[in-house]
């Protein structure tokens, strides 16, 4: 069994959060719609340590976010936090590396992640958040919907496609690096457990 000691884990919790500060800001500065890829980090180092690993990763992210970039991702912590609790209880339970797992996940992510992020944007920023998402506020906003439903739907649009995408893409990494081999065990198949 590969051992999992703490600076091992730390190692990962690092490199966690420097996956989630470059992807998201290369993805931000690209101004690439429907995708953030904010998030991979803590959905790697969760699934691969457990969400409490996760959780210090994905909180750490927005500390230094709010640092470096802007200080209101400081906010937006609890967001990483609840991700890495869901993926990390998820990938105990179940096989990460199934497709459908990682899809379902994803499904779940995207629609938590807007129920968590969108009273935080709201109350921080009316709603707005200087992306391209906007114009889908903006257009839900002149059809008559709530700040909150239009700042939701907006944000549920684009967590379906980066959220999904998070997770397959962790998916594939933990099939295909060794080293990611070697950490990840998958839960047994209950089927092969009885017989």
């Amino acid at each position: 069994m590969y051992n999992k000691s703490k600076t091992l884990i730390l190692v990962y919790a690092a490199l966690g959060i420097a996956l989630n500060v470059v992807l998201g800001t290369a993805v931000s500065w690209l101004k690439i719609p429907l995708l953030f890829l904010d998030t991979i980090g803590t959905v790697l180092v969760s699934v691969l340590f457990g969400p409490w690993w996760g959780s210090l990763t994905g909180v750490l992210t927005n500390v230094v976010l709010g640092v470096t970039t802007e200080p209101s991702s400081v906010f937006f912590g609890i967001v990483n936090l609840v991700i890495a609790i869901i993926v990390g209880t998820i990938a105990k339970k179940y096989d990460f590396q199934k497709w459908y797992v990682a899809l379902i996940t994803g499904l779940i992510l995207s629609i938590v992640a807007p129920l968590i992020g969108t009273p935080i944007a709201v109350a921080l920023f009316g709603g707005l958040n200087g992306s391209g998402m906007d114009l889908v506020v903006l257009w839900a906003r002149s059809a008559g919907e709530s700040i909150f439903a239009s700042t939701f739907i907006s944000r549920i649009t684009g967590n379906f496609v980066d959220k999904i995408l998070t997770c397959l893409i962790v998916m594939f990494l933990i099939m295909r690096i060794p080293p990611l081999q070697k950490i990840y065990k998958p839960k047994k198949d209950l089927n092969k457990r009885a017989a």
